[in-house]
């Protein structure tokens, strides 16, 4: 790992970017190779602002063994959120509303097929854009925060072996029986899939704030709009897929603990924040959007918003042992190409998840 040689030395830099997890930020720590940093956080007032679900995923006990409890250890100063990528003016013509269900938005998904149109712009030759999809599905089913905080924190308390990871399962694999994603889409890459989208195929695409830059770049830029997937009930509580940016953290061996903190500062103010916002970026605290006018931008940022505002903000869950992303890349593939059954999809998972906490002697 390059970022582990850089700090070993006595001449490493005196910040780093750091990726979350248990293999990126976890091997630091273990390793002793980063700072705490909840005296500066103290200090500047950082976790005042900043979203409690994902300052969780900075926070590592001192030995690397566990993420989501004891010491700050990064920063980020971006934010990131799955949702619904939908064509307003589709929508207008259709006679739709943005759902506020998930049997409304199923509803939606139906009378789009029946007219003739692609519902959903889904690309997975890169196998990467199935756990977003999933994962958004688990979180309509599984709308628990405490379930999610265990399992992602591999505290040993909870696994993947449960009734609403199986219906989410079930539930993709019916999207694929109905038709409601591009044909052929296991042969479409993810950047080929949303320029589609962007150029007019389609009416959704489920996929992160970062494409917002892109399609506002597109020639339908004033069509595009975000809303977030609706929980199983009106008003209910559901997690949206979401995460932060590389976070900056601080060598442990640096002389210029102070300055290495105040340019931290810097990178976290609001005036950094609008700045992101107008490169297309999303701040990760919530900002006041009366200055943005409306469109695909507003969207994004009052869905964030929303999110902080009722603690909803969910997790990549590729993160949670060094080996899940290949897992789940390879059995959701598997899955949606119907050469495994839900069933052999979940146990698929469960045994990544599992192996790994007995390796970290929890189970």
């Amino acid at each position: 790992m390059a970022t582990s040689l850089a700090l070993s030395g006595n001449d490493g830099p005196d910040i780093v970017m750091v990726n979350q997890g248990e293999s990126d930020m976890g091997a630091l720590v273990k390793a002793g190779l980063l700072l705490p940093l909840d005296d500066v956080a103290k200090q500047y007032g950082w976790l005042e602002k900043y979203p409690t679900a994902l300052a969780r995923l900075n926070r590592w006990k001192p030995d690397g063994s566990q993420m989501g409890e004891g010491n700050l250890y990064g920063i980020s100063i971006q934010g990131e959120l799955v949702g619904v990528f939908y064509r307003k003016d589709i929508f207008k013509k259709e006679g739709l509303s943005v759902p506020k269900t998930f049997d409304e938005f199923e509803a939606i998904l139906a009378a789009l097929k029946a007219k003739g149109e692609t519902p959903i712009v889904f690309g997975n030759l890169d196998k990467l854009p199935a756990i977003h999809t999933y994962s958004e599905l688990q979180n309509v089913y599984q709308a628990s925060r405490e379930w999610y905080d265990e399992f992602m924190s591999t505290s040993g308390k909870v696994d993947f072996n449960t009734p609403e990871n199986l219906q989410a399962a079930q539930k993709l694999v019916e999207w694929v029986d109905k038709g409601y994603f591009l044909e052929n889409f296991a042969g479409i890459g993810y950047d080929d899939s949303w320029q589609l989208f962007s150029n007019g195929t389609g009416v959704m695409v489920l996929s992160g704030s970062w494409l917002g830059t892109e399609l506002l770049g597109g020639p339908n830029a004033d069509k595009m709009g975000l809303f977030l997937l609706p929980p199983l009930k009106e008003g209910g509580f559901k997690l949206a897929v979401g995460g932060q940016g590389i976070a900056f953290a601080i060598n442990a061996k640096t002389p210029y603990k102070d300055l290495a903190a105040e340019y931290i500062n810097y990178l976290f103010s609001e005036e950094t924040a609008k700045a992101l916002l107008q490169q297309g970026s999303l701040p990760i605290y919530p900002l006041d959007t009366s200055f943005l006018k409306e469109g695909l931008t507003k969207d994004i940022v009052d869905a964030w918003k929303q999110l902080n505002e009722a603690n909803a903000i969910g997790y990549y869950m590729d993160w949670v042992t060094p080996t899940m992303y290949d897992t789940i890349t390879s059995s959701l593939q598997s899955l949606l190409g119907k050469q495994i059954t839900p069933q052999e999809f979940i146990t698929k998972v469960n045994d990544d998840y599992t192996t790994f906490l007995r390796e970290k002697g929890v189970r």
